[in-house]
C-alpha cells in the first residue's frame, strides 16, 4: 500500500495528471483541492488539471491555491455531449450522453468554456448538464479537448465494433478543436477488461489519423485507500448499499493520484502517452485577473444613460405587467 505521507521530491519523470475531479464533482469526486494540490507536490509534480463532470465550482479556488504552492493550474471540464442535440429531451432516450474532457489553453478558452459550461446548465439540462458539438463548434477557440474516460464517444463506439464510426468520431472532434488540439486518451485499469479492449481501439486509431495519445488516470481520491470511501459517496448518489452487489462500483480502478513513475510504468510500452500530458500542459496557459471586478458594458439609446434607460424599462415592464 502507499505511503500517505512521503517526503516531499522532485519527480524525475515529467507527467502531468489532465483528468481529475475534486469533491465539486457531487457524490463521485472525494479529493478536496488542498488534498489534490499538496499531494501533486508531495509527487514532485509542478502542474495539474482539475476536470469536475459538469461545474466549474472549484476552478478558482483551484487556481488560487495551485499558485501559492508554485503549481501551475489548469482548468478544465468533463463536459456531457448530448449525440442528439441539447435541446432534445425524449425519456430514455437523451439520458444517454457521452463525455468529454476540455481544457482552457488561455483566457478566450477559459470564457468559452464558461459559456459552455452555462449554456449546458441553462439550456441543455436533462438528468445532466448537457453541451453538443453544434455548440462546442461555436465555442472552441482556445480549447483543447481529450476522448475521456469509456463514456467518451470514441471509446464507447470501439467497444461496440464499430472502429470506423469511432475514427470519423475522433476527426470531428479533431475539426472542430483544431488541428493538435484534440488527444485521444488512455487510461490503466487492468481490472476492468473493457479498458484494454478500448484502449487498443484508440492506439489503432491514433495510428490510423495522427491524433496524439495522452495517459490519464480518471482521478477520483487522492490516496489508494480512499477508494471504499469514495464508494459510499457512489452508494449515495445512486441509492445503493454498499452491501448489495449488483450496483455501479467503481473500486478495481483505482482512481488515486499515482505517481509519474507509477504512470510511466503503467504505460511503459507507450511513453509518447506520458509524455504528450505535458505537451498538454505547456499549451495551458491561462492567466485569471483576479481582484478586478469587471462589468459588461451595455450601450443605451441616444438621449439615455444607463440610469435613465434602465428607468425606462422598469417603467415599461411595470406597466405590461400590472397596467
Amino acid at each position: 500500500m502507499e505511503n500517505k505521507n512521503p517526503a516531499p521530491k522532485k519527480s524525475g519523470v515529467g507527467f502531468t495528471h489532465l483528468h481529475v475531479h475534486s469533491h465539486y464533482s457531487l457524490l463521485d469526486g472525494l479529493a478536496k483541492i488542498d488534498e489534490l494540490l499538496d499531494r501533486a507536490k508531495e509527487l514532485g509534480m509542478d502542474s495539474l488539471a482539475l476536470t469536475d463532470h459538469g461545474v466549474l465550482y472549484g476552478a478558482i479556488e483551484f487556481y488560487q491555491k495551485a499558485k501559492e504552492r508554485g503549481i501551475k493550474p489548469i482548468i478544465g471540464c468533463e463536459m456531457y455531449v448530448a449525440p442528439n442535440g441539447l435541446a432534445m429531451k425524449r425519456a430514455k432516450i437523451d439520458d444517454v450522453r457521452h463525455h468529454l474532457i476540455l481544457l482552457a489553453k488561455n483566457e478566450k478558452g477559459y470564457k468559452n468554456l464558461l459559456q459552455l459550461v452555462s449554456i449546458a446548465h441553462l439550456e441543455g439540462f436533462y438528468y445532466k448538464p448537457r453541451i453538443d458539438k453544434e455548440l462546442l463548434k461555436k465555442y472552441s477557440e482556445g480549447l483543447i479537448g481529450l476522448s475521456a474516460c469509456v463514456e467518451g464517444e470514441v471509446p464507447s463506439l470501439v467497444l461496440s465494433g464499430k472502429m470506423d464510426e469511432a475514427e470519423k468520431s475522433a476527426r470531428e472532434y479533431e475539426s472542430i478543436l483544431g488541428k493538435g488540439n484534440f488527444f485521444l486518451e488512455l487510461q490503466h485499469h487492468p481490472k476492468f477488461a473493457n479498458q484494454k479492449i478500448a484502449n487498443s481501439g484508440i492506439i489503432e486509431i491514433s495510428q490510423r489519423s495522427g491524433i496524439p495519445l495522452v495517459a490519464t488516470t480518471d482521478m477520483h481520491y487522492v490516496h489508494l485507500a480512499d477508494a471504499p470511501i469514495q464508494d459510499i459517496l457512489l452508494c449515495v448518489q445512486t441509492n445503493r448499499k454498499v452491501s448489495e452487489q449488483n450496483r455501479m462500483n467503481l473500486m478495481d480502478f483505482e482512481l488515486y493520484m499515482r505517481s509519474p513513475e507509477k504512470m510511466l510504468e503503467d504505460f511503459a510500452d507507450i511513453p509518447e502517452a506520458i509524455e504528450n500530458t505535458m505537451r498538454v500542459a505547456e499549451m495551458c496557459n491561462l492567466e485569471i485577473e483576479l481582484g478586478n471586478i469587471k462589468l459588461p458594458r451595455f450601450e443605451v439609446p441616444d438621449g439615455f444613460t444607463p440610469e435613465t434607460y434602465l428607468r425606462k424599462l422598469c417603467d415599461v415592464g411595470l406597466a405590461e405587467r400590472y397596467g
